[in-house]
């Protein structure tokens, strides 16, 4: 486990980074079962609202996010060379660099949990090569289409790459498909993590691995950021 100081608006100086690499032969062959869901200060179909909202204005351009920026990027683990791959798919709305943690290979199959503009695609594809595959899922349409823009830009067809409209919660894809899945900073948004977390093992091959970038809250936050709205960007 990897934890370092969130580059956040001081309102956050009580959250930090949580990237975390996770072998899951045992949670795809037995996983857990689902667990009563905690009170929540609005219906998950509001916080995804909310959330989609808000990340479709980012990629319009029209709205920023409390994470991090562009030119601080080399502080969560993005090279210059990363950079130079992901180009303008990287739109300064993640936390860490779960490609780098997964330690890809070439050939490998890798899903993108919440993969916005495309920017960990785009760098998984430069690991795993044309012999591998990578699917992008996100729920925001304004964001897919930033993605598909920029596989087209960089050449990339759906032989090796592939952008899908969806929920992390219910993922477009079938059981033991992926050898590695990865997230960066997107979980936290979700109405039902638990959830999210055994799609992700659902769509894993045994043996597979779980790559998550995320924040988790280490101090109590101010009473008026402990609703879903504040908490989601």
């Amino acid at each position: 486990v990897i934890l370092g100081h969130r580059h956040a608006a001081a309102r956050w100086a009580s959250v930090r980074m949580l990237a975390v690499r996770v072998p899951v032969a045992m949670a795809v062959d037995k996983p857990r079962a689902a667990t009563a869901k905690p009170p929540r200060a609005t219906s998950d179909a509001a916080q995804r609202a909310s959330v989609a909202k808000d990340y479709a204005d980012v990629a319009n351009q029209a709205g920023g996010c409390c994470v991090s920026s562009t030119p601080n990027r080399s502080a969560i683990g993005y090279t210059e060379a990363d950079r130079a791959v992901a180009g303008d798919a990287d739109l300064g709305v993640g936390c860490g660099t779960p490609v780098r943690l997964a330690a890809l290979k070439r050939g490998e199959t890798v899903l993108d949990l919440g993969c916005g503009a495309g920017v960990d695609c785009f760098l998984a594809h430069e690991d795993v090569g044309r012999e591998g595959f990578v699917v992008g899922v996100d729920m925001t349409p304004d964001m897919l289409a930033k993605a598909r823009a920029g596989a087209e830009k960089r050449g990339l067809g759906s032989d090796v790459l592939e952008f899908r409209l969806g929920e992390i919660e219910n993922l477009p894809a079938g059981d033991a498909t992926m050898d590695v899945v990865v997230s960066n900073c997107v979980i936290n948004l979700s109405p039902d993590k638990p959830r999210v977390l055994r799609e992700a093992f659902r769509v894993l091959k045994p043996g597979g691995r779980l790559a998550v970038a995320d924040v988790v809250q280490t101090k109590t936050l101010p009473e008026h950021l402990m609703t879903n709205e504040a908490l989601s960007c």
